[in-house]
């Protein structure tokens, strides 16, 4: 059996592991870590919820550990969240306890002035989102000359959301010499496959499990359900089950409206997506961390940046806009291999939904008969019409992280035009 005795050779770092009880790495912490103290670079696909931030933390700080610590960042980590940066910020100092490494967050939605205060005293790691971080390097903020590794979280996700010209921006501008790591919960296709090749050398591939659907360890079904039950199924599964729970709505106003519903029945909730400040987002995962909140409701921008263990039972509300999303979502329970059951509530008219997001997971869901007793939601008192929402993008982002197409200038839509007037309609 492989330890991380037998991965890491700083006494310091040896003892932060034990204090924090891990003793063997996952099967991602043990294929890349050795490489990745070779200096070379990486390319590493692997379900989520596999240990992906400590097989990047730990051959950086062992690394910057033989190195004389300079006050410029030497160590770039890019993620596509805010949540996820915060969560990765987290686990790196806990880690990093006494070895002198110093990190900092750089993320919109928070404090400018504090982030520039931390910069300012000296670090040797930057974790940050692209956005504020193309922010701070136009404005002659932040130097990156010095960094000579340079992780790349959550890839796919972060390309996805539209950051190509803000991560090619940002690596032009690292150290010629620079060591890249690339980490990504699904495999390479057109525009990661095209920044591995431009600036990577020769990168080892580690492969993971199945990328393509989730951890063998969740159970996963679906209940075909109108959408006037889908409150009850839901206080139903609540009643009946045992643990917290984090449940997907598709739209930022849906969710905030479902976890008003929910409070109003007696259940302890919060939501998180992008309307809510960055501080109101951190209580309500922190609140959801400690157990003062059950349930979670929570739009795609927490499918990758939620790492909270022991989460019981993800519930797809809304079903996701893409089937790919769809792994990301159920991937937030059944982590470091417990047990986590995934339910999904799709309307008759989404059937043709179900099966893309079969064929994307190459299986077929668990059917499942609805609870008796199901009653129908009342909402003669206050009917709301469900309308898509014109500037709510499928993936969310804060003013600071917007991707490069939007801060930078783009060719207009279609739907940016005013229509003209017909000269026939007016009478001419």
């Amino acid at each position: 059996m492989t330890t991380f005795s037998d991965l890491i050779a700083s006494p310091v770092l040896r003892k932060n592991l034990a204090s924090a009880k891990f003793v063997e790495p996952t099967p991602i912490q043990a294929q890349a870590i050795p490489p990745a103290l070779q200096g070379l670079d990486i390319v590493a696909t692997a379900q989520t919820g596999t240990g992906k931030t400590l097989a990047f933390s730990l051959p950086i700080i062992e690394i910057l550990g033989r190195a004389t610590l300079g006050s410029k960042p030497q160590v770039l980590v890019l993620t596509p969240t805010r949540e996820l940066a915060i969560q990765i910020y987290e686990a790196f100092t806990a880690v990093a306890i006494n070895t002198g490494i110093r990190a900092a967050v750089v993320v919109g939605g928070m404090s400018e002035q504090k982030q520039l205060q931390a910069m300012k005293r000296g670090v040797q790691v930057v974790i940050a989102t692209p956005g504020r971080l193309c922010d701070f390097l136009k404005r002659r903020l932040v130097v990156l000359d010095a960094v000579k590794i340079a992780v790349l979280d959550e890839a796919d996700r972060m390309l996805d959301m539209g950051f190509i010209p803000d991560v090619e921006r940002i690596l032009k501008l690292t150290h010629t010499d620079r060591q890249t790591l690339f980490f990504s919960a699904t495999f390479e296709t057109g525009a990661t496959a095209a920044l591995i090749s431009k600036h990577m050398k020769n990168p080892t591939r580690i492969t993971v499990g199945s990328t393509t659907k989730p951890a063998e360890n969740i159970e996963m079904h679906v209940y075909q359900v109108d959408q006037d039950r889908k409150l009850g199924l839901l206080n139903s599964l609540l009643r009946t089950q045992q643990g917290s729970f984090l449940v997907f709505a598709r739209t930022k106003h849906g969710a905030e409206k479902l976890a008003k519903k929910l409070a109003v029945a007696g259940v302890k909730s919060t939501a998180i997506h992008g309307d809510r400040s960055q501080n109101q987002r951190n209580s309500a995962l922190k609140g959801f961390q400690d157990g003062q909140y059950r349930v979670l409701v929570a739009t795609d921008v927490a499918a990758r940046g939620i790492h909270v263990d022991n989460i019981a039972h993800v519930v797809n509300y809304d079903l996701p806009q893409a089937p790919e999303d769809f792994i990301h979502r159920v991937g937030r329970t059944g982590r470091a291999g417990a047990a986590g059951v995934a339910s999904t509530f799709a309307t008759s008219a989404e059937r043709n939904s179900i099966r893309a997001i079969e064929r994307t997971l190459k299986m077929t869901l668990t059917r499942r008969d609805l609870p008796e007793g199901i009653v129908r939601e009342d909402r003669s008192a206050a009917p709301v019409i469900e309308m898509p929402r014109r500037h709510e993008p499928r993936h969310e982002a804060s003013r600071h992280e917007a991707p490069a197409a939007k801060r930078f200038g783009s060719k207009p839509s279609f739907s940016s035009f005013k229509p003209r007037r017909s000269r026939f309609a007016a009478g001419r």
